[in-house]
């Protein structure tokens, strides 16, 4: 079964290159006409196609760079003996353990082999770690999908508050926990994430034994900036889909 998954895929991948491949003939004439073009074998059949690039500045994903880029100065700043991560993006857990060492975890477990990276599995909702006992956590654009199913997990409609629960049990005693979430006008966008307010997030996280340390806040679009260090909350009361950095601590 999973052979002809695998085949049927190809030949959608190879049939959408075909689709494609009038949009670079102009370049691929052009190129073979080039002094040095017969290095290489360059046939029609070879062509992989990308009409996208072409872009007067480089493109990128403003809520992964630059949130990976806030938590990875955060976790320079706390300098852990060592950071646990929960599934949040593999780019960070690998370029963060270049100079503290990483411990991931993920429910879909990563085959990552590097020096001072350590990887394995773990059920968000029921993290086996003892209460008290992590200084440094991070758990960045995840528990928006918690429970939706989309990863295979269980469908459940508390399941983000369940992981919630879990992440702040664990955190040790003036320890740092690091969430990243999408923000604007509360919803699901069912499958794919859930979108919070910056006031639902405070009321999950902030208690008795948490508090904010930071608020910093990504724009939803180019023209409003890039990340904000020590944001005002206001800034998101509008958006439809930002993005919120949050350093919780937990109280000696």
């Amino acid at each position: 079964m999973n052979h002809l998954l695998s085949k049927y895929k190809q030949s959608i991948k190879k049939a959408i290159r075909y689709s494609l491949s009038p949009f670079i003939l102009g370049d691929f004439y052009a190129f073979r006409k080039t002094p040095g073009a017969g290095r290489f074998k360059i046939e029609p059949s070879d062509f992989y196609p990308n009409i996208k690039d072409k872009t007067i500045t480089t493109g990128f994903d403003r809520h992964y760079v630059y949130h990976t880029s806030w938590a990875a100065r955060v976790v320079k700043e706390i300098n852990p003996e060592f950071h646990i991560d929960i599934s949040s993006s593999l780019y960070f857990s690998g370029l963060v353990s270049a100079f503290i060492p990483v411990h991931f975890y993920d429910y879909r477990p990563a085959d990552l082999r590097l020096s001072d990276l350590r990887t394995g599995h773990a059920d968000l909702q029921n993290l086996p770690f003892e209460t008290c006992s992590v200084s440094s956590i991070s758990c960045m654009h995840t528990l928006e999908h918690i429970g939706l199913g989309r990863y295979g997990d269980p469908i459940d409609a508390e399941g983000d508050l369940k992981a919630i629960k879990s992440l702040k049990r664990v955190v040790a005693k003036d320890g740092s926990l690091l969430i990243v979430v999408p923000l604007g006008i509360p919803k699901i966008e069912f499958n794919a994430h859930r979108i919070y307010s910056y006031e639902q997030i405070m009321s999950y996280f902030v208690d008795d034994e948490m508090y904010l340390q930071e608020f910093s806040y990504i724009p939803e679009f180019e023209e409003q900036g890039g990340l904000v260090r020590n944001a005002d909350p206001k800034l998101s009361e509008n958006a439809h889909y930002a993005c919120g950095c949050f350093w919780f601590k937990k109280k000696i």
